[in-house]
Protein backbone atom coordinates (compact mmCIF):
# COMPACT_ATOMS: atom_id res chain seq x y z
CA UNK A 1 0.00 0.00 0.00
CA UNK A 2 1.53 3.30 -1.07
CA UNK A 3 1.32 6.36 1.11
CA UNK A 4 -0.05 9.43 -0.58
CA UNK A 5 0.89 12.92 0.38
CA UNK A 6 -1.87 15.39 1.04
CA UNK A 7 -1.09 18.90 -0.10
CA UNK A 8 -2.07 21.52 2.43
CA UNK A 9 -3.81 24.39 0.77
CA UNK A 10 -2.57 27.64 2.27
CA UNK A 11 -4.41 30.08 0.02
CA UNK A 12 -8.06 30.29 -0.96
CA UNK A 13 -9.56 32.80 -3.38
CA UNK A 14 -13.24 33.62 -3.58
CA UNK A 15 -14.63 35.56 -6.53
CA UNK A 16 -17.07 37.71 -4.57
CA UNK A 17 -18.08 40.14 -7.32
CA UNK A 18 -17.33 40.04 -11.03
CA UNK A 19 -19.19 42.06 -13.59
CA UNK A 20 -20.08 45.36 -15.19
CA UNK A 21 -22.65 47.47 -13.39
CA UNK A 22 -24.54 50.72 -13.70
CA UNK A 23 -23.55 53.42 -11.22
CA UNK A 24 -26.64 52.64 -9.10
CA UNK A 25 -25.91 48.91 -9.07
CA UNK A 26 -22.26 49.60 -8.22
CA UNK A 27 -23.31 51.82 -5.36
CA UNK A 28 -25.72 49.17 -4.05
CA UNK A 29 -23.10 46.40 -4.17
CA UNK A 30 -20.19 48.32 -2.69
CA UNK A 31 -22.19 50.14 -0.01
CA UNK A 32 -23.81 46.86 1.08
CA UNK A 33 -20.38 45.22 1.43
CA UNK A 34 -19.01 48.17 3.37
CA UNK A 35 -22.06 48.26 5.64
CA UNK A 36 -21.71 44.54 6.41
CA UNK A 37 -18.09 45.07 7.39
CA UNK A 38 -19.06 48.06 9.55
CA UNK A 39 -21.72 45.93 11.26
CA UNK A 40 -19.11 43.22 11.87
CA UNK A 41 -16.85 45.69 13.68
CA UNK A 42 -19.76 47.13 15.68
CA UNK A 43 -20.68 43.63 16.87
CA UNK A 44 -17.04 42.92 17.65
CA UNK A 45 -16.83 46.10 19.70
CA UNK A 46 -20.05 45.26 21.55
CA UNK A 47 -18.78 41.76 22.30
CA UNK A 48 -15.53 43.12 23.70
CA UNK A 49 -17.40 45.63 25.87
CA UNK A 50 -19.71 42.95 27.26
CA UNK A 51 -16.65 41.15 28.57
CA UNK A 52 -15.13 44.27 30.06
CA UNK A 53 -16.39 47.83 30.31
CA UNK A 54 -12.75 48.94 30.05
CA UNK A 55 -12.09 47.00 26.82
CA UNK A 56 -9.76 48.63 24.32
CA UNK A 57 -11.98 49.25 21.29
CA UNK A 58 -9.51 51.42 19.39
CA UNK A 59 -9.17 48.91 16.55
CA UNK A 60 -12.87 48.42 15.76
CA UNK A 61 -13.52 52.13 16.33
CA UNK A 62 -10.78 53.02 13.85
CA UNK A 63 -11.95 50.50 11.26
CA UNK A 64 -15.54 51.73 11.54
CA UNK A 65 -14.36 55.30 10.92
CA UNK A 66 -12.22 54.19 7.95
CA UNK A 67 -15.07 52.24 6.41
CA UNK A 68 -17.54 55.11 6.93
CA UNK A 69 -15.06 57.33 5.11
CA UNK A 70 -14.79 54.79 2.28
CA UNK A 71 -18.57 54.94 1.90
CA UNK A 72 -18.33 58.68 1.26
CA UNK A 73 -15.45 58.18 -1.19
CA UNK A 74 -17.41 55.60 -3.21
CA UNK A 75 -20.54 57.77 -3.20
CA UNK A 76 -18.55 60.68 -4.66
CA UNK A 77 -16.86 58.43 -7.23
CA UNK A 78 -20.13 56.86 -8.35
CA UNK A 79 -21.79 60.28 -8.59
CA UNK A 80 -19.00 61.42 -10.94
CA UNK A 81 -19.32 58.28 -13.07
CA UNK A 82 -23.11 58.65 -13.17
CA UNK A 83 -22.65 62.26 -14.39
CA UNK A 84 -20.38 60.97 -17.18
CA UNK A 85 -22.93 58.31 -18.16
CA UNK A 86 -20.49 55.43 -17.79
CA UNK A 87 -20.68 51.92 -16.35
CA UNK A 88 -18.29 50.34 -13.89
CA UNK A 89 -16.52 47.00 -13.77
CA UNK A 90 -16.06 45.38 -10.37
CA UNK A 91 -13.62 42.54 -9.85
CA UNK A 92 -13.74 41.69 -6.17
CA UNK A 93 -11.62 38.74 -5.11
CA UNK A 94 -11.16 37.79 -1.48
CA UNK A 95 -7.81 36.15 -0.89
CA UNK A 96 -7.50 34.11 2.27
CA UNK A 97 -4.08 32.86 3.33
CA UNK A 98 -2.90 30.67 6.15
CA UNK A 99 -0.92 32.71 8.64
CA UNK A 100 2.04 31.27 10.52
CA UNK A 101 1.86 31.72 14.26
Amino acid sequence: MALTETAVRTTQKIQLVDGTFSPSETSDVILALLQEKINFHKLQRLSWCEGSADADTNYPDGRIAELENEKEVIKDFVAQVRHEGKRLRINGVLEITLEDE
